[in-house]
C-alpha cells in the first residue's frame, strides 16, 4: 500500500518538475554563453570616460595673509593727492610745532639752570666778604653775576653827569635795569608760543577749506556723489584741523606753564637785586 502511495506521488509531481526544468535552463544557458563578436566590437567602439581634471584649490586664504593693504586714506594719501597749497600748509604746521617744542623745551632747561642758581647764590655770594668777592664766586653767564656786575659797574660810573644823580637813585637804577634785561632774555621765545597757540587752529582751518572746496570740484566734475567719492578727501581735509589743533594745544599749555614758572624765577632774581642793592648803599656809606 505504501509503494501505491509513493507510485501516485510521483505521478502528480512529475510534471512539476518537468516545467521548472525547462523554465530554468535558457536562464543557465545566457548565464554560461561567451559574448558575441557584435557585443565586443560595440564594447570596444564605446569610448572610454575621459577623467576631468580637478581645477587646484585657489589660494585665497595664503594670498589674503600675506597681501599688503594700502591705506588709501590718511595722511600719507593727503600729503601724495594735494596740491602745493595743501602742502604748504601742511609745511608750516609742520615748523610751528617744531618752534614751539623748541622753545618749551630750551626755556624749561634755562628755568631749571636759573633755579640751581638762584639755590647756589646763599652760599657762593652772601657768605663772601665783599660784593666784589661773591661775585667772582658766581657762574659765568648768570643772571645774578649780570645784576652783581651792574651794581659793581654802578659804584664806578657815578662821576661826571652821572654823579649829579643821587648814588641811592643811580644804583637802583642800574640794577633795576640789569633786571628788566634778565626778565626779558627769559620771556623770549614766549611770543611765539603765543603766535603758535592762537593761529594754528586758523591755518588747519585753512587748509581743511582748501581740501574740501578741492574735493567737491572733483565730485561735481565727476557728476557721482557716493560715499566713497565724497568720504575719503572730505576726511583728509579734516585731517588739516586736527593736525593744526595737535600743534595749537601744546603751544597754549606750554605757554601757561612756562610763564607760571618764569614769575617764580624772577621772584628770586628781583630778591637778589633788591638785598644787592642794599648792601652796596651799606659798603659805600661804611666807606
Amino acid at each position: 500500500m505504501t509503494k501505491t502511495f509513493l507510485a501516485r506521488l510521483a505521478a502528480v509531481a512529475a510534471p512539476f518538475v518537468l516545467a521548472f526544468g525547462l523554465g530554468s535552463a535558457p536562464q543557465l544557458a545566457g548565464a554560461q554563453t561567451p559574448a558575441t563578436p557584435q557585443a565586443t566590437a560595440s564594447a570596444a567602439a564605446a569610448p572610454a570616460p575621459v577623467a576631468v581634471p580637478e581645477k587646484p584649490a585657489a589660494p585665497a586664504a595664503a594670498h589674503a595673509a600675506t597681501a599688503k593693504v594700502d591705506n588709501p586714506y590718511g595722511v600719507g594719501a593727503l600729503w601724495s593727492q594735494s596740491d602745493a597749497v595743501a602742502k604748504a600748509v601742511l609745511a608750516i604746521l609742520a615748523i610751528m610745532s617744531m618752534g614751539s617744542w623748541y622753545v618749551i623745551v630750551t626755556k624749561l632747561l634755562e628755568q631749571m639752570r636759573m633755579g640751581r642758581q638762584a639755590r647756589a647764590v646763599d652760599n657762593e655770594f652772601w657768605n663772601a666778604g665783599t660784593v666784589q668777592a661773591g661775585t667772582s664766586r658766581l657762574a659765568e653767564g648768570s643772571p645774578f653775576r649780570f645784576i652783581a656786575d651792574a651794581g659793581m659797574q654802578a659804584t664806578q660810573k657815578h662821576d661826571g653827569l652821572r654823579g649829579k644823580v643821587d648814588f641811592a637813585d643811580f644804583v637802583d637804577l642800574c640794577i633795576h635795569r640789569a633786571t628788566e634785561r634778565v626778565q626779558r632774555r627769559l620771556s623770549n621765545g614766549m611770543s611765539l608760543l603765543a603766535t603758535v597757540g592762537s593761529t594754528a587752529p586758523f591755518v588747519g582751518l585753512f587748509g581743511t577749506v582748501w581740501g574740501i572746496y578741492h574735493a567737491l570740484t572733483a565730485i561735481g566734475v565727476a557728476g557721482q556723489a557716493s560715499i566713497d567719492k565724497v568720504a575719503g578727501p572730505v576726511g583728509e581735509a579734516l585731517i588739516m584741523t586736527a593736525i593744526g589743533l595737535a600743534v595749537a594745544v601744546p603751544a597754549v599749555l606750554g605757554y601757561n606753564w612756562l610763564l607760571r614758572r618764569n614769575i617764580t624765577v624772577m621772584d628770586d632774581v628781583r630778591e637778589f637785586s633788591g638785598e644787592l642793592h642794599s648792601v652796596i648803599l651799606a659798603g659805600s656809606a661804611a666807606a
